[in-house]
């Protein structure tokens, strides 16, 4: 006779407790920054106690970087035909996304206090940078059956060093260009950067 299945012990965590607790977090570093920002201010807010939120979440760095990757988990790249309507789409769509007050706080100050803890640096990898990557490999497989790319190689390796190319450059022009430069990220720069993305410097024409 089989055993009964291990009993699982103390409460389930709650989905609406953890999406309180996060967008709590988003609004008060809007409102303190983040060297203001404590447990028990974002405890307060989401209406639950300091113990349900360390249980989750046992410091301010992790629980801001997952209160970022939430909002990056909300990208989509729906099929827009080809590859070039793909890239300016999601292109305007990350921009959009950073234009926010709670993305714009959260993601600058968990890079700022990144920059002496790597910890921190791999947590942000782990929660944001790799799950992104997902829009990379749906767009360039999709590319790839309509024939506008040629298919991966071989070496699985080489597919993944692609990958990480791709969207290094992508997401390192729209967080620089937005958050850096201060500048808007607009339908003639999507397709301008676009161009220069599929078909090199010579493609993209100077602006009259």
């Amino acid at each position: 006779m089989a055993a009964p299945p291990p009993q699982r012990r103390g409460r389930p965590r709650s989905a609406a407790a953890d999406r309180a607790i996060l967008d709590a977090t988003r609004a008060a570093l809007v409102e303190v920054g983040w060297s203001r920002l404590t447990m028990s201010e974002v405890a307060h807010r989401a209406g639950v106690a300091k113990t349900t939120l360390y249980r989750r979440w046992p410091a301010k760095n992790e629980l801001v970087v997952d209160a970022v990757a939430v909002l990056f988990d909300e990208l989509e790249l729906p099929d827009r035909g080809s590859l070039r309507a793909d890239v300016e789409g999601v292109v305007l769509s990350f921009a959009a996304l950073l234009r926010r007050p709670e993305t714009k706080t959260a993601l600058m100050a968990v890079i700022a206090e990144a920059t002496t803890d790597e910890a921190l640096r791999g947590r942000i990898r782990e929660a944001i940078v790799d799950r992104q990557k997902r829009l990379v490999l749906d767009g360039r497989s999709r590319a790839q059956a309509r024939g506008e790319l040629p298919p991966d190689g071989p070496d699985p390796e080489e597919s993944c060093r692609v990958v990480d190319l791709i969207f290094d450059v992508i997401a390192g022009a729209v967080v620089h260009r937005s958050l850096v430069s201060d500048c808007p990220v607009d339908a003639e720069w999507a397709a301008a950067f676009t161009t220069l993305l599929l078909e090199g410097l010579g493609a993209v024409p100077p602006r009259s």
